[in-house]
């Protein structure tokens, strides 16, 4: 049917585009170079703390500062997992906040955040692997729809640790004085590949039931017309023996 390559293409186009920004989250401090350049979960200005940048960037894969334009400068090593602990971050307690002292909680949120982050990026590629079967065929429809319905699960999560450890962490620096921002870029990428894989997922899944009942339709509706001959057919044969039965009385009675 001409419905399932429409909404097929659609679902992959709107895969692409989230898998697009999904690349951007991941690569964000392990790749110095633009577009890569300005993005970062959270920045505070960390002055009077030894051993921090001033400001401080939370990425992806490290902690960076920022140049006077506004993108990333100074990077550290790129860290597998990197957590967000500033204590730990810093190697120092000194005039860090007191609310992530005596705390593991940022650390695994974050370390989550990573984890999840990679499996759904994972079966995002699945996804788009099988999402050229969804343009023809009702198996690729339900296959790219069950693999990308996964990919938007753990995205899910990701998203949910990421933000929650943002915000609480910016709404600490604030509360201990110093200045702290939400990396709007990053957020945005998140949420937004969030949303374009459920579109993606809804579409993949509609796209494997068009046409579902068409076989079967067929067949009651070719079963419905051969009764329907059949009955007539024995209606005109009835008649014609009735009619033969009259004649054969007629010529006795006369």
């Amino acid at each position: 049917m001409v419905a399932r390559p429409i909404l097929g293409s659609i679902a992959l186009f709107l895969l692409a585009g989230g898998l697009l920004l999904h690349w951007f989250l991941v690569l964000s401090g392990g790749l110095n170079s633009t577009p890569e350049n300005p993005f970062s979960f959270l920045q505070a200005s960390t002055s009077g703390i030894s051993n921090a940048r001033n400001p401080s960037r939370w990425t992806f894969w490290a902690i960076c500062g920022a140049d006077n334009s506004g993108n990333n400068a100074n990077c550290g090593s790129p860290v597998p997992a990197l957590p967000f602990d500033p204590p730990r971050n810093f190697g120092t307690q000194e005039k860090v906040p007191e609310s992530f002292l005596g705390t593991h909680k940022f650390y695994y949120l974050s370390r989550f955040m990573f984890a999840f982050y990679l499996v759904s990026f994972l079966f995002a590629h699945m996804a788009l692997l099988t999402a050229l079967l969804a343009l023809f065929s009702r198996l690729g429809g339900y296959l790219s729809a069950l693999t990308t319905f996964v990919a938007l699960f753990f995205q899910a999560l990701a998203a949910a640790l990421m933000t929650s450890w943002v915000v609480i962490g910016r709404n600490n620096f604030r509360a201990a004085g110093f200045e702290a921002n939400i990396g709007k870029y990053l957020m945005g990428f998140a949420w937004a590949t969030f949303a374009c894989y459920f579109l993606s997922s809804v579409l993949f899944c509609i796209g494997g039931t068009v046409g579902r009942d068409t076989p079967s339709g067929g067949l009651q509706r070719k079963r419905s017309t051969r009764s329907t001959r059949s009955a007539r057919s024995r209606g005109s044969f009835l008649e014609t023996d009735m009619e033969s039965q009259r004649r054969v009385k007629d010529n006795y009675s006369s």
